[in-house]
């Protein structure tokens, strides 16, 4: 009940805390009044976020399993300090693209990878940008240079024009890197598993087909056979009529 309760207030704080984390990186200008005021945007969220936890744990009937089975929920609770790692509970998002796609679990799955995409690549690209900006002879300084980054890292490309220099950069490469082969592997298993779809179904439908001849020909046969039955017990008394004349 409490997590079909919390589904869209988590949401609406996952976007809220994604527009106030971009607001000020986005904008460099920006006054310290208004950066107070997304600061306080993003621990709110963080608020909201660790409640559901608390509340969840809470009512979990084994605490131990909650636990083990939510370990990337307590590091983005724990570790608040961390930007770049409270950035990565915005997933919560594509919660709200599963429930109103009303699609199919193959449906489902492709809404998935392309919302995950476009959202790691924004996050990442706000991470790196947030991490590169202050470094001396850093090549990435805006953001269109970070989206590329993010987009040639994500894809495994790697062109090597633009690249993170400082160690907070590195981690979040190593973490877009991770979920590009993620995302990668979760590409090839959608299509591997609509390749066999397809092939199930030609498959079913050549099986159909067949039974549909062989019930066909079983019915021509049982007709035949009837018809022969019908032919020989008219024949039977014709020809056991001249006997008996005979024999009169």
């Amino acid at each position: 009940m409490w997590e079909k309760r919390m589904e869209w207030p988590l949401n609406a704080a996952a976007v809220l805390f994604l527009a106030a984390y971009a607001w000020p990186i986005l904008q460099p200008s920006l006054g310290h009044t208004g950066r107070v005021w997304c600061e306080v945007v993003t621990w709110l969220a963080w608020a909201v976020f660790a409640l559901d936890y608390a509340v969840r744990l809470k009512h979990a009937e084994d605490k131990r399993v909650f636990l083990k089975n939510n370990v990337f929920d307590l590091l983005i609770i724990v570790l608040p300090l961390i930007r770049q790692l409270r950035l990565l509970r915005l997933v919560t998002v594509l919660n709200v693209l599963n429930r109103n796609a009303g699609l199919s679990l193959r449906g489902r799955v492709v809404v998935y990878t392309v919302g995950a995409t476009a959202l790691i690549v924004f996050c990442s690209a706000l991470a790196v940008l947030d991490a590169e900006r202050a470094v001396p002879d850093a090549p990435i300084t805006d953001f269109p240079d970070a989206v590329w980054w993010s987009i040639t890292t994500i894809t495994t490309v790697g062109y090597g024009d633009r690249y993170p220099v400082s160690g907070t950069g590195r981690i979040v490469a190593v973490g877009l890197m991770v979920a590009g082969i993620a995302l990668l592997g979760v590409v090839t298993a959608t299509l591997a598993s609509w390749l066999i779809r397809r092939v199930t179904e030609a498959d079913e439908n050549a099986q159909a087909v067949t039974r549909e001849h062989l019930d066909e020909l079983t019915r021509e046969v049982k007709a035949l056979r009837a018809e022969l039955a019908e032919q020989r017990a008219e024949v039977s008394p014709a020809a056991s009529e001249p006997l008996g004349t005979a024999r009169g």
